[in-house]
């Protein structure tokens, strides 16, 4: 694997892009217990009691959260243009229906006990902190409840520790 560390706050590219055009992986699991791996584009970067973090949301049917629950880190990855058509199938099936990690073409690896992907720019590893769950009484915009929440299946917030920041060589 081919990575250099380096502090968060010099990680470059535009988080609104990173995370809400070209999407990111978040991926949680051991090499002992199997992993699993979800396209996300709702999420963000910054600070928070004083360290650097990031903020996930993923919805109770997904099953990278049985993952996250389980594990105490998660990593982010973010890809070159040219994997968006990979990026886009992993977010449509189920970790739980096939080995989807395998057939988008991706190599699984481990960095810190973390699992990440060798294909990826860059790649935040990170250390659960904190989660709660969002709620229809914690809305103040009319009507972006039911716009998002439809079927009334509300994101579980985590709030992660940037622990590492590895950028392709």
């Amino acid at each position: 694997m081919a990575f250099e560390s380096v502090r968060p706050e010099a990680i470059t590219g535009n988080p609104f892009a990173r995370i809400g055009s070209q999407w990111m992986l978040i991926t949680a699991g051991s090499e002992a217990g199997g992993c699993n791996t979800m396209t996300a584009s709702w999420g963000g970067l910054g600070v928070l009691w004083n360290k650097p973090v990031s903020f996930i949301f993923v919805r109770p049917q997904r099953y990278t959260r049985e993952f996250l629950e389980r594990e105490g880190g998660y990593s982010l990855c973010f890809f070159a243009p040219d994997w968006h058509r990979q990026l886009g199938y992993l977010g449509t099936v189920s970790g739980r229906d096939e080995d989807k990690i395998a057939r988008a073409g991706l190599t699984l690896t481990f960095v810190d006990g973390v699992p990440c992907f060798a294909q990826a720019e860059l790649v935040l590893l990170c250390q659960k902190l904190y989660r709660s769950d969002l709620t229809p009484d914690g809305f103040t915009v009319p009507g972006l409840d039911a716009e998002n929440y439809p079927q009334r299946d509300y994101h579980r917030l985590y709030v992660g520790e940037v622990t590492r920041a590895l950028v392709k060589k």
